[in-house]
């Protein structure tokens, strides 16, 4: 940074956080404590772009954003100043302020084989920040009153144009609602449609957080066994017992990764049209199917509005963003507007702008395509590299698409205990034990394979596997 004194932290062009943040928080923790006092001249953004090699429009953004939550001031041929007013800190060493900095501006390492992490390293940022400072410098005095709890309605019109496209679903953006994640969409769906006492179906093995949220509201689970072609929905029908709902993920089970037959799907639907009950479809990874095009969502199949379809943005763009969408039956629109007004409401507009104009642009698309391809070469490469190495010691199940390798092992040993080392070696795995209900699973390790960039990568980390087994 030009003045004086001002120290500014290089700024790590492989993080998943944007540089325009980076830069936020940087100017915002100096102001905050301390370091630029009230009134004091920061550095023009011309100047600043210039001195660290970035576009003017980052700096544009960045400032942006300060200037909205009031922490600078444009005073024309002045410059921009801190602005006057504001409360600081004196932090009481250097310490402290190096504790403060490092909580504010640090997240944990991405560590090898981390699940439900796309390919950060791929991911268009460049464009998404152009799209930022666009959406930033385009804000309107209404744009920035009490947004719709419901969503942006650009969004909304964005993602029902998408889901008829890409998954084969037709809804109106009103059938739409944006959510803050999919535990978000979850606790919608509970409060509007469940009540305490209520049972619903789940996989096992399957989800963890599913069971602990349908649990905390006092919702029983019924674990319903998992084979090659998904839910066995036949059993799940015949011990339903008067369940108010099935949560499933069709496209890519979770963990197994297998995909729900389409007479199992058939099945299913007839079961809800016939009880009266709810199917949650968690299609949270659908777009990733590397042996042939991606599946149609169990949604495009129900003609009788008992499916609701929820969707993530987590895995496709980045889980940082925080921003998933719920799709609802026409029927039951009015009862989620009214449930939404206390539960929803919880994601920035200018984030959902940003997405929206992503996806209307056609950048969505052409990530999806190209990170389809690249899952598919970089798990190929992961499965041969972990094989070269560890050999008969493993077995990996052959799987249609999904983020993340399952390895069977081959002794028996404890997969808890082998990931707990495994973690404590700095490699990052989950215990399919750990997915079970009634503890019927092989011992096997989950890894995610998105963020392995080669076959010599895959080896070297196989190798420490190997000394860990």
């Amino acid at each position: 940074m030009t003045t004086p004194g001002k120290p500014f932290s290089p700024l790590d062009p492989t993080s998943n956080e944007p540089i325009y943040r980076q830069i936020y928080w940087r100017f915002r923790g100096a102001i905050t404590d301390g370091a630029l006092t009230p009134g004091e001249r920061i550095p023009a953004a011309r100047a600043l772009a210039k001195e660290l090699g970035l576009a003017r429009g980052t700096i544009d953004t960045a400032y942006s954003l300060l200037t909205a939550e009031g922490y600078i001031q444009a005073r024309g041929q002045a410059g921009t100043v801190v602005a006057p007013g504001i409360n600081v800190r004196a932090p009481s060493s250097a310490t402290e302020r190096t504790l403060e900095n490092t909580s504010i501006r640090h997240k944990a390492p991405i560590l090898p084989f981390q699940m439900a992490l796309p390919a950060l390293d791929a991911f268009p940022r460049k464009i998404w920040a152009q799209i930022g400072a666009r959406c930033v410098r385009a804000t309107r005095v209404a744009d920035m009153a009490n947004p719709s709890v419901y969503g942006l309605e650009s969004l909304r019109i964005a993602i029902a144009t998408y889901l008829q496209v890409a998954r084969g679903i037709t809804c109106a953006p009103s059938q739409v609602f944006i959510t803050s994640g999919y535990r978000n969409s979850l606790a919608l769906i509970a409060y509007a449609l469940l009540k305490p006492g209520d049972r619903v179906l789940v996989e096992d093995p399957g989800y963890l957080p599913t069971r602990q949220l349908l649990a905390h509201l006092q919702i029983e689970t019924v674990p319903v066994p998992v084979d090659q072609d998904g839910m066995q929905v036949t059993q799940a029908v015949n011990h339903s017992m008067g369940a108010r709902a099935a949560v499933v993920t069709p496209a890519h089970q979770s963990p197994l990764c297998v995909s729900l037959s389409l007479p199992r799907r058939l099945e299913l639907l007839a079961w809800a049209s016939r009880e009266q009950a709810w199917i949650v479809e968690d299609d949270y990874d659908g777009e990733y199917r590397y042996v042939s095009r991606p599946l149609p969502a169990l949604k495009s199949l129900d003609r009788d509005g008992r499916v609701l379809y929820a969707g993530t943005f987590s895995k496709v763009l980045f889980p940082g963003i925080r921003l998933s969408y719920l799709v609802v039956p026409p029927a039951q629109v009015e009862r989620f507007e009214y449930v939404g007004q206390t539960f929803l409401g919880g994601c920035p507009e200018l984030t959902q702008a940003i997405v929206a104009t992503f996806l209307t642009e056609g950048h969505f698309a052409r990530h999806i395509q190209r990170m389809r391809k690249l899952y598919g070469e970089r798990r190929e490469a992961t499965a041969r590299g972990l094989k070269a190495v560890l050999g008969e010691r493993i077995r990996i199940d052959a799987q249609p698409g999904g983020m993340h390798l399952i390895l069977r092992l081959a002794d028996q040993q404890s997969d808890r205990a082998l990931v707990e080392r495994l973690q404590q070696a700095g490699i990052y795995a989950e215990a399919l034990s750990d997915f079970s209900i009634h503890g019927q699973t092989d011992s096997a390790l989950l890894l995610g394979f998105a963020n392995i960039d080669s076959q010599a990568t895959a080896e070297r980390l196989g190798q420490r596997i190997l000394e860990l087994l």
